[in-house]
């Protein structure tokens, strides 16, 4: 229930920290089970939620967020400054092509996904998108992986990760025709990543001379300090490192940078004050 959520957060938060990451297995679709019923003043909805999750202090991170229709009503709540909802969606579309969708059981409306970016993108032009893609999945055809690299080109997400398909025990694709063979999926996977990075090192080169707020991990023996902006997800997304006048800072602040370089997926930057 909610309220046995919004609790935990609370002494999460009032232990210190300083970022709450929203996991499940499909976090959109929270409270569907139980009809989205309300307690303790909660109602169990993934958007009241949210909302209720920004009221505490600490950054709201959302991960594996389906794209249904009502997921629209969180981006009013990323683009309000007043609250703590970091404007990122972590999204597992997994593939462009309805076809290869179908065969994974999978939602099959590409277009209908570019046309939710674009509205997101319009009610909150700094929200951070992530996503994560299979390639090779059994009868991916060469068109059908040209097309997710075309919707890749249009979509133009933040973040990417990619991973070559795989059998599973127990997997209902395993007995799937046409299993795609190790060099065929080795090759999609580095024309994948080689277009994906190239659209995070332009997104990130806009960041340089930016000034952005960071939360600080760790800060090493040589004293630079990795941290991470509020378009970074700990362990799967970029960092941003700082070299210089470290001893001013403590791990688990968040303080403001001034950005002053880029690669294809991270940044560097200096205190600012």
């Amino acid at each position: 229930p909610a309220h046995a959520i919004i609790r935990e957060a609370e002494k999460l938060v009032d232990s210190g920290v300083k970022e709450l990451l929203v996991i499940s297995q499909d976090t959109s679709a929270y409270g569907l089970d139980i009809k989205h019923n309300t307690a303790h003043d909660h109602r169990a909805h993934i958007t009241d939620l949210t909302r209720d999750l920004g009221t505490l202090g600490a950054w709201i991170r959302l991960h594996y967020v389906y794209p249904y229709p009502h997921v629209r009503n969180l981006i009013p709540l990323m683009a309000d400054p007043s609250n703590n909802i970091l404007p990122y969606l972590d999204i597992p579309f997994q593939h462009s092509h309805p076809d290869v969708l179908k065969r994974m059981a999978r939602p099959a409306k590409s277009s209908n996904t570019l046309s939710e970016i674009a509205a997101w993108r319009d009610n909150c032009p700094d929200i951070t998108l992530r996503s994560t893609f299979i390639v090779g999945y059994p009868g991916e055809t060469e068109t059908e992986f040209e097309h997710l690299l075309d919707w890749l080109d249009e979509a133009q997400l933040d973040r990417v990760g990619c991973f070559q398909y795989e059998n599973v025990d127990g997997a209902r694709s395993n007995v799937l025709k046409n299993h795609i063979e190790p060099d065929v999926k080795q090759d999609r996977w580095e024309r994948f990543m080689e277009k994906s990075q190239a659209i995070s090192e332009t997104k990130l080169a806009k960041k340089v001379g930016l000034n952005l707020d960071v939360i600080v991990d760790n800060i090493d023996e040589d004293g630079v300090a990795t941290c991470r902006t509020k378009a970074d997800a700990p362990e799967i997304d970029g960092n941003l490192f700082i070299d210089e006048n470290t001893d001013k800072i403590k791990v688990g602040q968040i303080i403001q940078v001034k950005v002053d370089e880029a690669s294809e997926y991270d940044l560097w930057g200096q205190i600012i004050g």
